[in-house]
């Protein structure tokens, strides 16, 4: 079915009932898949095909259907519309792939995810074209995995995660430019395409952005840097432990918040225990432990 004769890009994704958001855009085929994956999800395609919508294998899947051309056309979502963005390829025939992959970025949440896939230039068959003096990719752009990952921190994704899809039988073909000087990586030189899911968050901040209203953790975010850079700090530290009542953050949530925010440790926790009321300090020592445990882990 896929690329590599089974899930493809799906092969990142756990099947799931909770309400999702996803937007295929032109890997429509993906489409009857993911509506088994995750039933309760809400499912967006984007084709410059006109006619795809009414094929017959998305007939029942309940798929809401938008006709333009990505790469002319700006998508029709809000801001942090979907959870999860699908489309294969989707690099490699643009003319600002850094804008392209920014630019759909804006339309995952926070905690989503892109996956995509690009044909691998240092693929041996791909090589052996190049060095015969043959190629074939005029209308569309090749990338090497680290060239296509350095563009993807650059689009702003935190976390890229690959997953090869292994050519035709390479015979002794990898053994000669092995032998003539090119490195082979984790069977580089093998992989024809690379599988690609890349990450709005890190895996340490995702949580943290899951759980509560996103405006109190901005508001949090904001108390928190305040206290830190010592601006108005006892009003601050007031304003920050009404917030805390009022959101409901719990003492782990917020230490671990507050971990991953603060880059001034020890003048934050000076800060925030010189006017915190006697009756956090708990909450104080519990968000010190966590601070001063990232340190020593070099976080």
């Amino acid at each position: 079915m896929r690329q590599d004769g089974g899930l493809g890009l799906l092969q990142f994704l756990t099947p799931d009932d909770a309400p999702l958001s996803a937007l295929v855009i032109e890997s429509v085929d993906y489409l009857p898949a993911l509506r088994q994956m995750f039933p309760r999800a809400d499912l967006y395609a984007v084709a410059a095909d006109e006619d795809a919508a009414s094929a017959a294998e998305f007939k029942g899947l309940d798929v809401r259907w938008t006709t333009l051309d990505y790469r002319e056309t700006v998508l029709p979502f809000p801001r942090g519309s979907f959870d999860l963005v699908l489309s294969e390829r989707m690099l490699e025939h643009v003319a600002n792939p850094q804008d392209i992959a920014a630019g759909i970025g804006t339309f995952i949440k926070d905690t989503g995810c892109l996956l995509t896939s690009f044909e691998n230039i240092r693929y041996w068959r791909v090589l052996r074209e190049l060095m015969d003096g043959h190629y074939y990719a005029i209308v569309r752009r090749r990338y090497a995995k680290p060239e296509f990952e350095r563009l993807l921190y650059a689009s702003f994704y935190k976390e890229v995660f690959f997953a090869p899809v292994r050519g035709h039988d390479a015979g002794e073909e990898i053994e000669r430019f092995v032998a003539a000087g090119f490195e082979n990586r984790l069977d580089d030189l093998d992989t024809e395409v690379w599988l690609v899911q890349a990450m709005r968050s890190s895996a340490d901040v995702a949580p943290l952005k899951a759980a509560y209203r996103p405006e109190d953790r901005k508001r949090l975010a904001i108390l928190l840097r305040r206290i830190e850079y010592d601006i108005d700090a006892p009003e601050n530290v007031g304003a920050l432990w009404d917030l805390v009542d009022a959101a409901g953050f719990s003492a782990d949530y917020l230490a671990r918040f507050v971990a991953e925010v603060v880059v001034h440790g020890q003048a934050f926790r000076e800060a925030l225990a010189a006017s915190s009321p006697e009756a956090r300090h708990a909450e104080v020592d519990a968000i010190a432990a966590v601070i001063e445990e990232r340190r020593h882990d070099g976080r």
